[in-house]
């Protein structure tokens, strides 16, 4: 009895640390999904706005976007040999472009933004010389610079350039070092994915959609999948969307933004029973 009370007692805590480890994975998948679906979107309607109202586009030299406290920057930057800032538009956290404040006076980069600005260039000639970076048809790459947790990278994503279509993959992850020296490059999936939405070739017409991960992508949903599904589903009219690798399933709830992860073996005897009920229905 002693040997099969502590057995039991051993699954027990074996289960409750498993969750917890998932329930951390999630969590932090989840805040960097966050993360850059908020500086996506700032770039989105940033741009929209700032190209409305500025009316010397040769001047542009690019852009990208941070957060300051709870405000969502876009800044737009100038092609001078020393850039200076030419634009920029600030956001709540509902990034309503009713509400959006526009600043069109030419200043300095602030030493934040002096930071972003050198690893994302950094970052842009990486992609100009290694072949590791793919660019496909009707597509673009969207450069993230990212400073957190006294870590420096740059996420590169996927975009499509035509409406009605979703780009899983083909995106990447930069590191660099306090010195601006690249630490490691690598690419977040192995292969791109794409679906349809809105048109007659739609590839789901029930809002549930999927993808799958080789081994060499990892078992869970991206950071930069959890951004592309707050970008887009909204869009799509998706309810759900799975992300399927060969030990886990990674459920994402498009309308709730809520994220669960079960391991195979779960979803297989939650399939199983769906089946068995349906039969004896």
């Amino acid at each position: 009895m002693k040997k099969i009370s502590f057995f039991l007692v051993f699954l027990i805590v074996s289960f409750i640390s498993f969750s917890q480890d998932v329930d951390h994975i999630s969590d932090s998948i989840l805040n960097e999904g966050r993360m850059l679906y908020q500086s996506e979107s700032a770039s989105w309607y940033g741009t929209d706005i700032f190209l409305s109202k500025y009316k010397y586009r040769d001047k542009v030299g690019g852009y990208f976007s941070y957060n300051e406290k709870d405000k969502f920057k876009c800044i737009f930057f100038s092609n001078d040999a020393t850039p200076k800032v030419i634009g920029e538009i600030t956001f709540d956290d509902k990034f309503d472009v009713n509400t959006a404040v526009d600043n069109l006076v030419e200043r300095e980069f602030t030493k934040q933004e002096s930071e972003l600005y050198s690893i994302r260039m950094l970052a842009l000639k990486v992609i100009n010389s290694d072949t590791l970076f793919k660019v496909y048809e009707n597509t673009n790459l969207n450069l993230i610079p990212v400073i957190s947790n006294r870590e420096k990278r740059v996420y590169v994503l996927t975009g499509p350039l035509k409406n009605g279509i979703v780009v899983f993959g083909n995106d990447y992850l930069l590191t660099f070092n306090d010195d601006g020296e690249l630490v490691s490059k690598k690419r977040l999936h192995k292969n791109i994915i794409t679906i349809n939405y809105g048109n007659e070739k739609a590839d789901s017409d029930i809002g549930i959609t999927m993808h799958s991960h080789l081994p060499e992508t990892g078992d869970f949903i991206t950071a930069t999948d959890v951004c592309t599904l707050l970008l887009y589903s909204k869009f799509a009219g998706w309810s759900q969307h799975y992300v399927v690798s060969k030990n886990y399933v990674s459920i994402w709830d498009c309308k709730k933004e809520i994220l669960a992860i079960l391991t195979m073996e779960a979803w297989e005897k939650i399939i199983n029973g769906k089946e068995k009920k349906q039969k004896n229905e």
